[in-house]
């Protein structure tokens, strides 16, 4: 079967592109690819490098607010 993309065969696939999509959707659909391509590998690298502990520090929460409705004196 010989190898499957060969220089010609990248050139013909190019130019069916661009006649289906045309010049103006071109941009568009290489911007698309390449965000997808960056959100698959931020995917890919978060699964394999577990982020680094943080350090939480020892401070009391805030008391929790109360709803109830203040009577006037």
């Amino acid at each position: 079967m010989g190898d499957l993309l060969q220089p010609w065969h990248i050139i013909v696939l190019a130019v069916l592109v661009f006649v289906l999509f045309g010049a103006k959707r071109l941009p568009e659909l290489g911007k698309g690819l390449g965000e997808g391509l960056k959100g698959f590998r931020e995917g890919i690298k978060g699964t394999q490098d577990p982020p680094p502990p943080t350090q939480q520090q020892n401070t009391p929460a805030p008391p929790p607010a109360s709803n109830a409705p203040v009577e006037p004196k």
